[in-house]
């Protein structure tokens, strides 16, 4: 067995890389997630990392994807307009890849309908592995992943690329840019016009139920999930939610003509 080295900045999960692979704790979603992984690579998609059952500590077992990730404060290599395409390609390749996956069994949130494809369910940059040229080349950590509609993972994906924040914060943009940057996303991915007009309305919902779901976690006594209340992230995202709902009509992104 490699010597193995703790890999930083999920904030849940203890994981360790390990030789050529990455060991993370299962949960109960795990089969339905490498039942989806497995699919992606019979379809060819090479955009997720390949799972390898789980190991005698009953961790799951993955390949590790070369390349770097990025956490906030966003780095400026992250917020260029070719890495917010290139990832909202990244993600039309991968919910056209899980056409054909089952959703029945257990995911890690409950389906969302209508359910189009299988959601990643946190699509961010500190769950985007990206190549020397800042290319984005895969997605990893998919134990949110659930059945749902495109726009709900494009929805969070862009708040989180855009970034859709409170211009205020640290890295926060003035509303006109996000607006600018939510068409390209948009037009990059390839959204129909009912999406479109769907998205920050979608973006504000997903936040909710974020919000939603951390306090419930942390109540339930999640020490990670407690933490993260206690910093405030809740908080957080809330004001993103109101910054959402006030500018809303300035950040819907119509069809180019």
């Amino acid at each position: 067995m490699p010597e193995e080295e703790v890999l930083t900045g999920g904030g849940v999960n203890h994981v360790v890389r390990a030789g050529d692979t990455v060991r993370r704790p299962s949960g109960p979603w795990t089969p339905s997630v490498h039942a989806l992984l497995r699919h992606l690579a019979a379809r060819g998609f090479t955009g997720a990392p390949r799972s390898h059952g789980t190991d005698e500590q009953g961790r799951e077992v993955l390949d590790f994807v070369p390349g770097r990730t990025a956490d906030y404060p966003l780095p400026g290599w992250v917020r260029t307009d070719e890495v917010l395409a290139g990832v909202a390609r990244l993600l039309r390749g991968y919910h056209d890849a899980t056409a054909g996956v089952p959703r029945e069994g257990v995911w890690y949130f409950p389906p969302v309908e209508p359910a189009e494809v299988i959601c990643h369910g946190d699509v961010a940059p500190y769950n985007c592995v990206f190549g020397d040229d800042g290319e984005p080349v895969a997605f990893i950590d998919f134990d949110t992943a659930h059945p749902g509609p495109r726009v709900w993972d494009a929805a969070y994906a862009a708040y989180r690329f855009v970034p859709l924040h409170h211009p205020g914060d640290g890295d926060g943009i003035p509303v006109a840019e996000q607006a600018r940057r939510l068409r390209l996303f948009a037009d990059a991915y390839g959204l129909g016009e009912d999406d479109r007009q769907a998205l920050v309305e979608t973006a504000i919902r997903r936040l909710e139920h974020l919000v939603a779901f951390m306090r419930e976690r942390a109540a339930a006594g999640d020490a990670a999930f407690a933490g993260h209340v206690a910093r405030g992230d809740d908080r957080f995202y809330e004001r993103n939610i109101e910054h959402l709902r006030t500018y809303e009509s300035a950040l819907i992104c119509r069809s180019p003509q």
